[in-house]
């Protein structure tokens, strides 16, 4: 994703409002850490609630390609991010965020109900496959290894990123093995957590002491790490780490290190799919889509069109 390089002053929230709302999700930006957190998460600690659903119309080409006797669906969602990513309104109680907004949207257009259920976030894909749920939002990224089990529908294009105390000798990490010896925090069941898994053997290979993985369910127990030392580096979502950077002190943003296409994750071979990708298309099409993205301050995150399970994509 490219984002503007407007420089805004970051906010001085004490970090227990951060940290009781931070994040697990999976991403994509760049630039520098005082950048621009668009949207009405930039410079408020309110979390948006413009109406972007409904007015949402009945996409009637979208709803012939429905599987016979369709009228509702399940979404499992996993709450526990900051803006753009799935949080609670004011009411402690009401899921928002930028994979809601679409997920309601996407239901309006085929005029399905939408029941919506949390669950955590390592939970969802399996429970997919159990038919428990019809579709899964968390920010999930598009990768090789989840192709083989899940299948996607793309809605906005995102990537993994780091964040570091400000005092850190890093300003960006564009080689694992700059991790080599130092402790990195993630969210379990991410492919942050893989990612990092899959290549802690390149500092052994070159003679370096391994990067130290730690993973957290609790996303405000990851942040905490980091500002009590305890962590030396984050790794999770780009968007997600701009907002967090912007609200709370002595952490800076690095950089975006690799893109993921995002997507709704369903069953493997479920027949929603194709409904589910001419709704997002026509949500593109009728402005509903930039209106959403624009809400989250993530619209230089726009997909052209939606896809069912593209390969992932390689830097």
């Amino acid at each position: 994703m490219r984002t503007s390089s407007r420089a805004r002053k970051r906010l001085s929230l004490p970090f227990a409002l951060v940290a009781s709302a931070a994040l697990l999700l999976t991403a994509c930006g760049s630039g520098d850490p005082a950048t621009d957190v668009a949207g009405a998460a930039a410079g408020s600690d309110a979390v948006p609630t413009t109406d972007v659903v409904s007015g949402v119309r009945r996409n009637t080409d979208a709803v012939r390609l429905l599987p016979p006797g369709t009228g509702e669906l399940t979404l499992a969602v996993s709450v526990g991010g900051t803006p753009p990513g799935t949080t609670y309104l004011s009411d402690g109680k009401t899921p928002t965020g930028q994979d809601v907004d679409v997920a309601h949207a996407v239901a309006r257009a085929l005029g399905l109900a939408l029941r919506t259920e949390q669950a955590s976030f390592e939970a969802i894909l399996p429970a997919l496959d159990s038919g428990k749920y019809d579709v899964g939002a968390g920010n999930f990224g598009v990768t090789e290894e989840r192709r083989r089990t899940i299948d996607f529908v793309t809605y906005i294009n995102d990537g993994q990123g780091f964040a570091a105390r400000e005092e850190s000798d890093l300003s960006e990490v564009t080689d694992l093995r700059q991790l080599c010896g130092l402790k990195v925090a993630t969210g379990a069941g991410t492919t942050f957590e893989a990612t990092l898994e899959e290549s802690r053997h390149l500092c052994t290979d070159a003679g370096d002491e391994a990067y130290t993985v730690q993973t957290y369910s609790e996303p405000g127990a990851l942040w905490s790490s980091l500002q009590q030392g305890r962590s030396d580096v984050v790794m999770s979502t780009v968007n997600g780490l701009r907002y967090a950077v912007a609200h709370q002190r002595g952490v800076k943003f690095l950089n975006e290190f690799h893109r993921l296409d995002v997507g709704f994750a369903l069953k493997k071979g479920s027949a929603l799919a194709p409904a589910l990708r001419a709704a997002v298309d026509g949500l593109i099409a009728d402005g509903t889509y930039a209106r959403i993205l624009k809400k989250w301050g993530t619209a230089e995150s726009a997909i052209a069109k939606s896809e069912i399970s593209p390969p992932e994509l390689k830097d």
